[in-house]
């Protein structure tokens, strides 16, 4: 008990004061998430589906149109998908924290000894773990945050916005699919080839980089990472294409 009342309101305030302050990112609403898969999944889609058509030699229209249809039909299969994972997600933690609530209200004593035996486990006095579960149960709506972080490593205050994952991923997707597509909308032939691939590599190059600083992970690691997997994609498909190509020629 000594620990406990050194630590007076007093000293504690001075010892924050004292602390570097430092700010997190709230990542738990699934937009960033989104974002970040969305604008690469969107540039190595149809970096892939714009080289692998032009490498069949189907003239600028066809690819432009294989480019125009990828960009649309993935923006709307990445938002939906989104929409469905984060709902199914949010709908399985509502129901878990009703069960949650539930016993809360049915076996308060029960929920203050679990709690309790949980702070014990982690090393904190078996008498210091007793007052803080009694003071965590005095408020419901502690009571509920508290069990949920601690039993299902969620927050009551923010199981992820469907419509915001499902907006940021239809947005970037169609950002990252813009990319390869645009030469094709002014020219045709080996310089849009070219084009789409300088573009695309530049693109797959800054990707990488904004995740490393998303991230905080080195950034040439990450954008050579970016760039390998875009570049693997794309020479895959252009061969298909090119093979496919010749062989109905």
């Amino acid at each position: 008990m000594g620990r406990v009342t050194t630590l007076t309101p007093v000293s504690y305030a001075h010892e924050h004061d004292a602390m570097p302050h430092h700010t997190h990112r709230d990542l738990r609403g699934g937009g960033a998430r989104a974002a970040v898969f969305g604008i690469s999944d969107g540039l190595v889609t149809n970096v892939s589906l714009v080289l692998g058509v032009a490498g069949a030699s189907p003239g600028g229209a066809i690819v432009r149109l294989a480019g125009v249809a990828g960009l649309i039909a993935g923006s709307f299969s990445m938002a939906s998908g989104e929409y469905i994972s984060m709902t199914a997600q949010r709908e399985l933690m509502e129901r878990e924290l009703e069960v949650e609530r539930r016993s809360l209200h049915r076996s308060p004593e029960g929920e203050a000894a679990e709690l309790r035996a949980m702070y014990v486990d982690r090393g904190i006095d078996p008498s210091v773990a007793t007052e803080m579960a009694n003071e965590v149960m005095q408020d419901p709506e502690l009571a509920l945050e508290t069990h949920a972080r601690e039993e299902l490593g969620i927050s009551t205050q923010n199981l992820g916005s469907p419509w915001q994952a499902a907006a940021a991923s239809f947005v970037t997707f169609a950002i990252g699919a813009f990319i390869p597509l645009a030469p094709w909308l002014f020219t045709s032939g080996t310089a849009a080839i070219v084009l789409s691939v300088v573009l695309g590599a530049v693109a797959s190059l800054a990707v990488g980089v904004v995740l490393a600083r998303f991230t905080e992970r080195p950034a040439v690691v990450s954008a050579l990472r970016q760039l390998a997997v875009t570049a693997i994609a794309a020479a895959v498909t252009f061969g298909i294409g090119r093979a496919i190509g010749a062989g109905a020629g």
